[in-house]
This record gives C-alpha cells, structure tokens and sequence, in this order.
C-alpha cells in the first residue's frame, strides 16, 4: 500500500492520463485504473476558500472556459466550471475515490503546503502519496508537518544531481533529501535527462522516475537505461511496453462513483 512498495518500474499516469479522458478529472484516473496502472499524477492549486483542486494551471484559461487564476474561484465554482465536461474535484475526492491506487503529487504554491500536509494527516492517506514538483524548502517543511508522507526530490537538490550527472562527477551527499527524482526527459528543445544520471542517482539510493514520456521507442530507451519509472499522458502505451517486457504489474481495477456536479 505505501508508495515506493512496488519493486519493478513505477508506470505512472501524468495528470491521470490526459491523453485519453480531460486532464486531472475523475474520468482520467478511472480510465487509468481500469487499465490497471497502480500510480496516478495530478496536481493542486488552492482556492479562494482554502481546498486542494486538481488542476495543473495558475490560469482557469487554458483548459475551462473561464479566465484568470484558481485562487480567485472557490471549490464550488470550479467545480461548476469543469474540464472537458468532467467537475473539478479536490485531492481529497480523488484520494477517497481511489483508495487502492497510490498517487503522485505536484505541489504548485507554498500557500498549500499546510492544507497538504492535513490532507496526508492520517498515515494510510500519506504513505500513499508522493508529493514532487516543489521547492526543496516546501519539500522540508511538507516533511516536518507530515513525516510519513513521501517526497521526490526539490528543484536545487535535483537541479544539482543532474548537473554532476552531466559533468561525469560524483553528487554531494546532500542531496540526498527524498527517495525519488522525478526528471523532465527536455525543458523545451533543451535535453535534461543523460544516461548516466540513473547510476549517479542509484549510488544516493534515489529512484528515477522521468516525465512526461508518450512515445514507445523513448520509453524502451528509458527503461534500457534502468529507469525507476516513467510518467506519461498515454497510460495504455505504457502498459503496452511493460507486457511486452514482462514487468507489467496491474492493480486490481475497481468501480469508482463520479462527484455528482454542483446545483447552478
């Protein structure tokens, strides 16, 4: 049930899958879950009444049809808003709907840092979920207010393990702050992730999980290079390549009951 449990590759759905059903929303995770993927990507950004939404953007422009920052709409509001016909839900939905898969967690602002960390307050919740995507002092702080949560590691301290890992030398020891290092395969055009990064991550004891990865023949190349794990939009893909390698391990899929859309 904790989640670093699982022993083989991670295959994780990024933002739930958002390459098969609107990003982020119950129809995503559900659609991942009954392919049997065990991990599920989402993201928060706190409202103007102080819950979690999952949703990846500072802006409501992209993906509702409404405009301006989710900080300024209360839960109810968005939830009205929807994504792609889906309601918005709360971290604490989605957690409650699956509460057999474990799940990722990109950590948006510093203002979520406490309303997380009560989220994750009762260990069967926390042990489940892996916050990334964060400061590494957001990070520590998330860790002190909620100590058997998991983290990935910070943006300095992951910055600096790619860097020694792009130089050919050895990473201090400090950075060794989190269990996982969720690494961007490009910023832009800009390549991030090397090769080499998995044996200097290893040597620390930190797992690599790379995102976002849609495409089969850069999966293999991944997963030849000893990847921990990958985060991709396509979960059936994913799932595809595992068979074919024999490391698939599908969780058991379950029947979840949509939020019902706010009256209005």
């Amino acid at each position: 049930m904790a989640y670093p449990s699982q022993v083989g590759p991670l295959a994780i759905a990024h933002r739930g899958g958002a390459g098969l059903a609107p990003e982020n929303t119950l129809a995503a995770f559900a659609r991942s879950t009954a392919l049997g993927i065990r991990y599920l990507e989402t993201d928060v950004r706190l409202t103007s009444d102080g819950q979690l939404a999952c949703f990846h953007d500072e802006s409501l422009d992209r993906v509702t049809s409404a405009r301006g920052p989710v900080r300024h709409r209360t839960m109810a509001q968005l939830r009205r808003l929807g994504v792609g016909g889906e309601p918005i839900v709360t971290l604490t939905e989605a957690l409650e709907a699956f509460p057999h898969s474990r799940f990722t967690v990109d950590l948006k602002e510093a203002a979520a840092i406490e309303p997380m960390a009560r989220v994750l307050a009762q260990r069967s919740v926390g042990e489940r979920v892996c916050v990334a995507g964060a400061w590494d002092g957001w990070l520590s702080r998330l860790r002190e207010l909620a100590p058997h949560a998991h983290t990935a590691l910070g943006w300095r301290s992951l910055t600096t393990l790619i860097s020694c890992a792009r130089a050919g030398v050895s990473a201090p020891r400090w950075v060794r702050t989190a269990e996982f290092a969720h690494v961007p395969v490009s910023l832009g055009r800009l390549p991030v992730f090397v090769d080499r990064l998995v044996d200097k991550a290893h040597a620390h004891g930190i797992r690599v999980i790379v995102w976002t990865v849609d495409d089969p023949t850069l999966m293999d190349r991944l997963l030849d290079a000893g990847v921990d794990g990958i985060i991709t939009d396509r979960p059936d893909l994913l799932r595809e390549n595992y068979i074919r390698r024999g490391i698939w391990e599908p969780m058991p899929t379950l029947t979840v009951e949509p939020i019902p859309r706010a009256a209005g």
